[in-house]
């Protein structure tokens, strides 16, 4: 086993970042990576990635729901993460993969804590009682501004997404933020281009191990 493979089993790294940002591409990218290094890797998106958990994204995500509370948001986010970590995220850390995840309590903090209002100490400490585990090994935040992301989001909007630019500003806020507060937290400039943005994930991953993988490809 090469010293990358020991050293990133049951790890867990979360891709997040403002609306637009590119996570999703660039966890896909990760994981090809980690994969093309050995690393066993199982990749999730939250919310989802479990019946209850995809029931729990409709409704959150449907513009049919406009009358639902930022409180009520902060809730089933936090249910379907559960469920997440009970049917997939710790049965594949304990079995010593390594998770990619999309999303994670950062955009909570985010959304509903700093744009919403509700406060992210709050939404922590609800975390906190609600999970088996809070923060990950590493946050990648994929940071860009309003106007990249609004050109990025060319498809129709879901509920989230159509908040409008003021709410989303303070999205960035609020992850930077917490980034700026919290261990573990790294900040990628999002606005480059992918092959550039998966070189500094690349490198946000090796500063998480402590340890020179010169000998491998980006």
């Amino acid at each position: 086993m090469t010293e990358i493979q020991n050293s990133l089993k049951g790890k867990f790294i979360v891709l997040d970042g403002p609306d637009g940002c590119g996570k999703s591409t660039q966890a896909g990218l990760l994981v090809q990576w980690l994969k093309e290094q050995g690393v066993a890797t199982r990749r999730f998106r939250d919310p989802g990635d479990t019946a209850i958990g995809e029931k729990i994204r409709d409704i959150l995500l449907n513009p049919e729901h406009s009358a639902m509370s930022t409180r009520t948001e902060l809730l089933l986010y936090m249910a379907a993460r559960s469920q997440l970590w009970n049917e997939r995220i710790g049965p594949a850390l304990h079995e010593n993969q390594c998770v990619v995840l999309d999303r994670w309590l950062s955009s909570t903090c985010a959304y509903q804590g700093y744009a919403g209002g509700f406060g992210m100490d709050r939404v922590i400490k609800i975390a906190t009682d609600c999970l088996e585990r809070v923060w990950p090994d590493l946050t990648i935040i994929l940071d860009v501004d309003i106007k990249t992301s609004s050109k990025r989001l060319s498809r129709e909007l879901d509920r989230m997404e159509a908040k409008g630019d003021g709410y989303h500003q303070k999205v960035r806020e609020g992850f930077l933020q917490l980034a700026d507060k919290r261990d573990n937290f790294i900040v990628v400039d999002a606005t480059q281009d992918i092959h550039n943005i998966h070189k500094n994930v690349i490198k946000s991953v090796r500063n998480l191990l402590a340890t020179d993988f010169s000998d491998f490809s980006d």
